[in-house]
C-alpha cells in the first residue's frame, strides 16, 4: 500500500486479504481514496463515492469478518476437544526424567561444560541451560 501512488490499482483477491477487521478495511479504503488509488476487489473496481458501491464494500467486509470470526470459534472448540481428550499437551521435553537427573549430576560434579552436555545428551546448550533453570525455580 505504501508504495501506491495516485493513478494506479490495487488488486486484492479477497477482502480478508486486505484487512482484518470491517473498520480496518473501512480505513484502509478510504486511505486509497485519500491517495488517488482504485481499489479492485475479486475483480470488479470499488467506487467508494458511489452509493452502491460502498454498500457492496461494506456487506463484503461484513461477510470477511464473519468468516474469520468462525475460523477462530471452530479453532477454540477444537483445541477445546482435543484438550479434554488428552491430545493437546503442547511441546514434549527434550530430555526424560532419568536423563534430566543424570545431567544435573555431572553438571553438579563441575567435570563437564556446559557445551560438553549439550554433546553428550545430544541437545542443545540452550536445552542444558533451561534445565539447569529449572532446578533453581
Amino acid at each position: 500500500m505504501a508504495a501506491c501512488r495516485a493513478g494506479d490499482t490495487l488488486v486484492v483477491t479477497k477482502l480478508d486479504r486486505l484487512a482484518r477487521s470491517l473498520s480496518d478495511a473501512s480505513d484502509i479504503a478510504d486511505e486509497l481514496t485519500a491517495k488517488g488509488v482504485v481499489l479492485s476487489l475479486g475483480g470488479s473496481t470499488h467506487d467508494p463515492t458511489d452509493p452502491v458501491g460502498r454498500l457492496l464494500f461494506n456487506v463484503l467486509g461484513m461477510v470477511a469478518e464473519f468468516e474469520a470470526d468462525l475460523i477462530r470459534m471452530r479453532t477454540r472448540e477444537g483445541m477445546a476437544v482435543a484438550r479434554a481428550k488428552g491430545r493437546l499437551k503442547g511441546k514434549q521435553p527434550k530430555l526424560s526424567k532419568t536423563q534430566r537427573k543424570h545431567l544435573l549430576t555431572l553438571h553438579d560434579a563441575g567435570e563437564h561444560t556446559q557445551a560438553e552436555l549439550a554433546g553428550l545428551f545430544r541437545v542443545s546448550r540452550t536445552t542444558v541451560y533451561r534445565e539447569l533453570q529449572r532446578r533453581t525455580i
